[in-house]
């Protein structure tokens, strides 16, 4: 059974739509002990990531994804969902999941031409192979929404990066048993799909 994460965090019928597209019977939910029970979890998000992990807090969620995540069971993270697995990030100075070590910052330009959030289609570029990537070429585009960006500590973990104005940021991370993107799969077409779609068959680990 895959369960989607609701944290009040936004889009999480629109993912639950696609998950159907694609032939995923996902199910939403708030309970910690059903988010444990389930054979994979999808993390999706919108929105504040301050709201989002106070909400997670006082539904115990947060503590249910990081036991989740220690099971070695499938997690998939998306958007925010990328960024709360994060240590903190910059938004509020707000402390998040910590299932990977590093944070996220906010885009910062000199330039005002460049707008933030970073918000439409732009290029991914694969600069490492995963089980969920099999589909995926550089250059494939990918939709975006955020203000924000993930620098995870160990560079290993980054399989997609993504350029907007001069900076180069991670748009898809992956270790062992957890794949987040920084894009919205949801709203990626086709593209998007096809990940959604590898979800239903990964089992977790990178090779």
């Amino acid at each position: 059974m895959v369960q989607i994460v609701d944290y009040d965090a936004g889009n999480v019928r629109s993912v639950q739509r696609a998950c159907k597209y694609v032939g995923i019977d996902a199910q939403i939910t708030a309970d910690p002990e059903i988010l444990l029970k389930s054979d994979k979890v999808i993390f999706p998000g919108v929105g504040s990531a301050v709201s989002a992990v106070d909400t997670l807090q006082a539904r115990g969620l947060d503590e249910a994804l990081k036991e989740f995540y220690q099971s070695g069971k499938p997690l998939l993270g998306i958007c925010l969902g990328l960024q709360i697995t994060l240590e903190y990030t910059e938004e509020g100075s707000r402390d998040c999941l910590g299932l990977l070590e590093g944070a996220c910052e906010r885009f910062n330009f000199t330039d005002g031409s460049i707008k933030v959030p970073h918000i439409g289609w732009n290029e991914v570029e694969v600069v490492q192979s995963h089980p969920m990537l099999k589909n995926i070429r550089s250059g494939d585009e990918f939709y975006f929404v955020h203000s924000y960006f993930a620098k995870p500590s160990e560079s290993g973990w980054i399989h997609g990066v993504t350029e907007y104005g001069d900076k180069q940021f991670a748009s898809i991370l992956a270790r062992n048993n957890l794949f987040a993107t920084q894009f919205h799969l949801e709203k990626s077409g086709e593209l998007g799909l096809k990940l959604l779609a590898e979800f239903a068959d990964w089992q977790g680990g990178s090779c």
